[in-house]
Protein backbone atom coordinates (compact mmCIF):
# COMPACT_ATOMS: atom_id res chain seq x y z
CA UNK A 1 0.00 0.00 0.00
CA UNK A 2 1.96 3.56 -0.87
CA UNK A 3 1.13 6.06 1.58
CA UNK A 4 1.70 10.07 0.86
CA UNK A 5 4.20 11.36 2.97
CA UNK A 6 4.55 15.35 3.41
CA UNK A 7 7.94 17.02 3.50
CA UNK A 8 7.77 20.36 4.97
CA UNK A 9 11.09 21.50 5.39
CA UNK A 10 13.78 22.87 3.57
CA UNK A 11 16.81 20.37 4.16
CA UNK A 12 15.38 17.33 4.23
CA UNK A 13 17.41 14.99 2.00
CA UNK A 14 19.57 18.17 0.21
CA UNK A 15 22.85 16.30 1.41
CA UNK A 16 22.34 12.87 0.95
CA UNK A 17 19.60 10.83 -1.37
CA UNK A 18 19.41 7.89 1.84
CA UNK A 19 16.25 9.37 3.97
CA UNK A 20 14.57 9.51 0.76
CA UNK A 21 15.52 6.30 -0.64
CA UNK A 22 14.29 4.89 2.68
CA UNK A 23 10.58 6.28 2.11
CA UNK A 24 10.80 5.03 -1.50
CA UNK A 25 11.58 1.74 -0.39
CA UNK A 26 8.90 1.77 2.13
CA UNK A 27 6.26 2.38 -0.39
CA UNK A 28 6.02 6.25 0.23
CA UNK A 29 4.97 8.60 -2.21
CA UNK A 30 6.64 12.27 -1.06
CA UNK A 31 4.79 15.21 -1.39
CA UNK A 32 7.31 18.20 -1.38
CA UNK A 33 6.22 21.55 -0.56
CA UNK A 34 7.51 24.45 -1.65
CA UNK A 35 8.75 26.16 1.53
CA UNK A 36 9.74 28.98 -0.55
CA UNK A 37 6.36 30.39 0.39
CA UNK A 38 4.80 31.45 3.80
CA UNK A 39 3.12 28.32 5.16
CA UNK A 40 -0.35 29.16 6.61
CA UNK A 41 -2.18 26.87 8.62
CA UNK A 42 -4.71 26.89 5.51
CA UNK A 43 -2.10 26.46 3.31
CA UNK A 44 -0.66 23.28 5.50
CA UNK A 45 -3.75 22.00 5.92
CA UNK A 46 -4.58 21.77 2.11
CA UNK A 47 -1.21 20.20 1.76
CA UNK A 48 -2.04 17.18 4.23
CA UNK A 49 -4.74 16.41 2.20
CA UNK A 50 -4.26 12.52 2.06
CA UNK A 51 -1.09 12.64 3.87
CA UNK A 52 -0.38 9.74 5.86
CA UNK A 53 2.81 11.13 7.53
CA UNK A 54 4.60 14.73 7.77
CA UNK A 55 8.07 15.06 8.29
CA UNK A 56 8.59 18.89 9.10
CA UNK A 57 10.39 21.81 10.16
CA UNK A 58 9.23 24.75 11.45
CA UNK A 59 5.87 24.83 10.51
CA UNK A 60 2.64 25.62 12.67
CA UNK A 61 1.28 21.83 13.50
CA UNK A 62 -1.73 23.63 15.21
CA UNK A 63 -4.41 22.26 16.82
CA UNK A 64 -6.73 23.85 13.97
CA UNK A 65 -4.13 22.00 11.55
CA UNK A 66 -4.09 18.61 13.03
CA UNK A 67 -7.34 18.60 13.26
CA UNK A 68 -8.01 19.23 9.40
CA UNK A 69 -5.24 16.63 8.59
CA UNK A 70 -8.10 13.56 8.73
CA UNK A 71 -5.43 10.67 7.27
CA UNK A 72 -2.37 12.03 9.29
CA UNK A 73 -0.80 9.22 11.55
CA UNK A 74 2.53 10.99 12.63
CA UNK A 75 4.56 13.96 12.49
CA UNK A 76 8.22 13.49 12.65
CA UNK A 77 10.24 16.79 13.25
CA UNK A 78 13.38 17.21 11.58
CA UNK A 79 15.17 17.72 14.24
CA UNK A 80 14.69 18.01 18.21
CA UNK A 81 12.10 20.73 18.98
CA UNK A 82 8.73 20.30 18.74
CA UNK A 83 7.20 23.66 20.22
CA UNK A 84 5.43 24.18 16.73
CA UNK A 85 3.46 20.78 17.44
CA UNK A 86 0.47 21.04 19.52
CA UNK A 87 1.47 17.91 21.45
CA UNK A 88 -2.26 18.17 23.26
CA UNK A 89 -4.26 17.74 20.12
CA UNK A 90 -1.86 15.29 18.37
CA UNK A 91 -2.75 13.39 21.70
CA UNK A 92 -5.93 13.38 21.78
CA UNK A 93 -6.31 12.65 17.87
CA UNK A 94 -4.22 10.10 18.02
CA UNK A 95 -1.44 11.44 16.09
CA UNK A 96 1.60 10.06 16.94
CA UNK A 97 4.78 12.73 17.31
CA UNK A 98 8.00 11.59 16.54
CA UNK A 99 11.56 13.70 16.61
CA UNK A 100 15.52 12.87 16.15
CA UNK A 101 17.00 12.99 19.34
CA UNK A 102 20.78 13.76 19.66
CA UNK A 103 21.19 13.18 15.75
CA UNK A 104 22.24 16.81 15.55
CA UNK A 105 23.94 16.97 18.39
CA UNK A 106 27.43 16.77 17.18
CA UNK A 107 27.06 19.93 14.76
CA UNK A 108 24.76 22.45 17.45
CA UNK A 109 27.75 21.56 20.01
CA UNK A 110 30.68 22.74 17.19
CA UNK A 111 28.58 25.98 16.64
CA UNK A 112 28.22 26.70 20.52
CA UNK A 113 32.03 26.48 20.99
CA UNK A 114 32.54 28.56 17.86
CA UNK A 115 29.90 30.99 18.80
CA UNK A 116 32.12 31.15 22.13
CA UNK A 117 35.47 31.77 20.26
CA UNK A 118 33.63 34.43 18.26
CA UNK A 119 31.94 36.65 20.34
CA UNK A 120 35.10 36.20 23.14
CA UNK A 121 37.12 37.21 20.40
CA UNK A 122 35.23 39.55 18.72
CA UNK A 123 35.57 38.08 15.11
CA UNK A 124 32.82 39.44 13.50
CA UNK A 125 33.39 42.72 14.55
CA UNK A 126 36.88 42.85 13.56
CA UNK A 127 36.05 41.23 10.54
CA UNK A 128 33.61 43.80 9.05
CA UNK A 129 36.04 46.71 10.65
CA UNK A 130 39.11 45.68 8.95
CA UNK A 131 36.99 45.40 5.78
CA UNK A 132 36.32 49.03 6.20
CA UNK A 133 40.25 49.76 6.16
CA UNK A 134 40.02 50.29 10.22
CA UNK A 135 43.16 48.61 11.36
CA UNK A 136 43.59 48.18 15.42
CA UNK A 137 43.79 46.05 17.95
CA UNK A 138 40.74 44.92 19.96
CA UNK A 139 41.08 43.06 23.01
CA UNK A 140 39.42 39.73 23.83
CA UNK A 141 39.07 37.26 26.13
CA UNK A 142 40.21 33.47 26.28
CA UNK A 143 37.89 30.25 26.31
CA UNK A 144 41.27 28.57 28.18
CA UNK A 145 40.01 27.85 31.63
CA UNK A 146 37.23 30.14 32.04
CA UNK A 147 33.79 28.54 33.73
CA UNK A 148 31.49 27.64 31.64
CA UNK A 149 27.76 27.13 32.66
CA UNK A 150 25.66 24.75 30.69
CA UNK A 151 21.68 24.81 31.40
CA UNK A 152 20.67 21.53 30.50
CA UNK A 153 21.99 18.53 29.96
CA UNK A 154 20.55 16.21 26.70
CA UNK A 155 23.09 15.68 24.09
CA UNK A 156 23.35 18.76 23.36
CA UNK A 157 24.61 19.77 26.18
CA UNK A 158 26.96 17.09 26.76
CA UNK A 159 28.43 17.62 23.39
CA UNK A 160 29.54 21.04 24.60
CA UNK A 161 30.40 19.99 27.35
CA UNK A 162 33.15 17.47 26.25
CA UNK A 163 33.89 20.15 23.80
CA UNK A 164 35.02 22.61 26.93
CA UNK A 165 37.14 19.99 28.23
CA UNK A 166 39.78 21.05 25.21
CA UNK A 167 39.88 24.17 26.52
CA UNK A 168 40.60 23.25 29.88
CA UNK A 169 37.30 25.41 31.09
CA UNK A 170 35.56 24.14 34.40
CA UNK A 171 32.21 22.81 33.71
CA UNK A 172 28.84 23.96 35.44
CA UNK A 173 25.99 22.02 34.95
CA UNK A 174 22.21 22.66 35.85
CA UNK A 175 19.47 20.29 34.37
CA UNK A 176 16.99 19.55 37.02
CA UNK A 177 15.79 16.02 35.35
CA UNK A 178 19.54 14.90 36.07
CA UNK A 179 20.21 13.74 39.34
CA UNK A 180 23.84 12.86 39.05
CA UNK A 181 26.95 13.46 36.87
CA UNK A 182 27.45 11.00 33.61
CA UNK A 183 30.10 8.59 34.43
CA UNK A 184 31.85 9.69 30.96
CA UNK A 185 32.36 13.03 32.71
CA UNK A 186 33.03 13.15 35.84
CA UNK A 187 35.17 16.24 36.00
CA UNK A 188 31.52 18.14 35.50
CA UNK A 189 30.15 19.79 38.65
CA UNK A 190 25.99 19.98 39.16
CA UNK A 191 24.84 23.04 40.24
CA UNK A 192 22.04 25.23 41.09
CA UNK A 193 20.87 27.38 38.12
CA UNK A 194 21.59 30.42 40.67
CA UNK A 195 25.12 29.30 40.58
CA UNK A 196 25.51 29.21 37.07
CA UNK A 197 24.50 32.77 36.22
CA UNK A 198 26.21 33.62 39.68
CA UNK A 199 29.09 31.65 38.65
CA UNK A 200 29.92 30.99 34.96
CA UNK A 201 32.20 33.20 32.50
CA UNK A 202 29.86 32.15 29.71
CA UNK A 203 26.03 30.67 30.39
CA UNK A 204 25.12 28.34 27.53
CA UNK A 205 21.97 27.49 26.91
CA UNK A 206 20.29 23.58 26.06
CA UNK A 207 16.92 23.31 27.34
CA UNK A 208 13.56 23.30 24.76
CA UNK A 209 11.39 25.26 24.26
CA UNK A 210 8.32 24.58 26.63
CA UNK A 211 5.91 27.10 29.25
CA UNK A 212 8.43 26.08 32.22
CA UNK A 213 11.41 27.33 29.99
CA UNK A 214 9.80 30.26 28.29
CA UNK A 215 11.75 33.67 28.93
CA UNK A 216 13.88 31.54 31.92
CA UNK A 217 16.48 34.39 31.08
CA UNK A 218 14.90 37.31 32.04
CA UNK A 219 16.31 41.03 33.50
CA UNK A 220 17.14 39.31 37.12
CA UNK A 221 18.92 36.37 35.55
CA UNK A 222 20.61 38.79 33.49
CA UNK A 223 21.40 41.04 36.29
CA UNK A 224 22.56 37.84 38.12
CA UNK A 225 25.36 37.04 35.14
CA UNK A 226 29.13 38.22 36.16
CA UNK A 227 29.89 42.07 34.33
CA UNK A 228 32.31 40.34 32.20
CA UNK A 229 29.99 37.09 31.40
CA UNK A 230 29.02 35.58 27.30
CA UNK A 231 25.35 34.78 27.39
CA UNK A 232 25.18 31.85 24.68
CA UNK A 233 21.80 30.52 23.19
CA UNK A 234 21.87 27.78 20.31
CA UNK A 235 18.77 26.11 21.74
CA UNK A 236 15.59 28.34 20.62
CA UNK A 237 14.36 31.55 20.82
CA UNK A 238 12.06 32.31 23.21
CA UNK A 239 14.24 31.19 26.25
CA UNK A 240 15.58 34.72 26.61
CA UNK A 241 13.74 38.02 27.22
CA UNK A 242 15.00 40.03 23.82
CA UNK A 243 14.07 43.58 25.48
CA UNK A 244 16.04 42.55 28.48
CA UNK A 245 19.37 41.16 26.81
CA UNK A 246 19.53 44.14 24.24
CA UNK A 247 18.76 46.44 27.81
CA UNK A 248 21.60 44.09 29.98
CA UNK A 249 24.15 44.50 26.46
CA UNK A 250 23.37 48.05 25.97
CA UNK A 251 24.52 48.96 29.63
CA UNK A 252 26.96 46.71 29.24
CA UNK A 253 25.49 44.58 32.61
CA UNK A 254 26.76 41.50 30.62
CA UNK A 255 29.89 41.24 27.96
CA UNK A 256 28.22 40.14 24.85
CA UNK A 257 25.99 37.61 23.93
CA UNK A 258 25.99 35.12 20.82
CA UNK A 259 22.58 33.57 19.36
CA UNK A 260 21.48 30.76 16.52
CA UNK A 261 17.33 31.66 17.61
CA UNK A 262 15.49 34.16 18.01
CA UNK A 263 11.80 34.93 19.01
CA UNK A 264 10.75 36.11 15.29
CA UNK A 265 12.82 34.18 12.66
CA UNK A 266 13.85 36.25 11.12
CA UNK A 267 14.25 38.66 13.68
CA UNK A 268 13.47 41.62 10.99
CA UNK A 269 13.87 44.78 12.77
CA UNK A 270 15.14 43.11 16.27
CA UNK A 271 17.43 45.93 17.60
CA UNK A 272 19.96 43.00 18.81
CA UNK A 273 20.85 43.47 15.08
CA UNK A 274 22.43 46.94 15.66
CA UNK A 275 24.76 45.83 18.32
CA UNK A 276 28.59 45.14 18.12
CA UNK A 277 28.59 43.07 21.47
CA UNK A 278 25.91 40.51 20.22
CA UNK A 279 26.48 37.57 17.31
CA UNK A 280 23.99 36.24 15.65
CA UNK A 281 23.64 33.44 13.08
CA UNK A 282 20.36 32.16 11.65
CA UNK A 283 19.36 29.48 12.71
CA UNK A 284 22.24 27.43 11.60
CA UNK A 285 23.19 24.75 14.52
CA UNK A 286 22.12 21.71 12.79
CA UNK A 287 22.82 22.76 9.45
CA UNK A 288 25.77 20.41 8.51
CA UNK A 289 25.67 18.14 5.56
CA UNK A 290 26.73 15.34 8.31
CA UNK A 291 23.58 16.32 10.81
CA UNK A 292 21.28 16.93 7.82
CA UNK A 293 21.79 13.38 6.82
CA UNK A 294 21.36 12.04 10.75
CA UNK A 295 18.68 13.95 11.21
CA UNK A 296 17.13 13.03 8.08
CA UNK A 297 17.97 9.06 8.37
CA UNK A 298 15.71 9.37 11.48
CA UNK A 299 13.09 11.22 10.71
CA UNK A 300 12.24 9.07 7.44
CA UNK A 301 12.60 5.86 9.80
CA UNK A 302 10.25 7.40 12.58
CA UNK A 303 8.09 7.54 9.91
CA UNK A 304 8.44 4.06 8.06
CA UNK A 305 8.51 2.40 11.57
CA UNK A 306 4.76 4.18 12.55
CA UNK A 307 3.24 3.34 9.34
CA UNK A 308 4.19 -0.43 9.55
CA UNK A 309 2.49 -0.29 12.88
CA UNK A 310 5.67 0.03 15.07
CA UNK A 311 6.71 2.67 17.57
CA UNK A 312 8.73 5.48 15.76
CA UNK A 313 12.31 5.53 17.12
CA UNK A 314 11.89 8.42 19.16
CA UNK A 315 8.13 9.03 20.55
CA UNK A 316 7.27 12.23 22.34
CA UNK A 317 3.59 11.60 22.50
Amino acid sequence: MTHKVLIATRSFGSTSHKPVKMLHNAGCDLVNADMSLEMTEERLIDLLKGVAAAIVGVVPMTAYVLENAHDLKVVSAHGVGVDHIDLVAAARLGIAIANCPGANAASVSDLTIGLMIAIARNIPSVDRKLRQNQWGRHQGSELFQKTLGIIGLGHIGMGVAKRAMGFDMKVLVHDPYVHSVPKELPEIQSVSFEDVLRRADFVSLHVPLNDETRNMIGPAELSAMKPGAYLINTARGGLVDEQALFNALTKREIAGAAFDGFVHEPPTNSPLLGLDNIVVTPHIGAHTKESIERVGVVAAQNVINTLKGKEPLYRVK
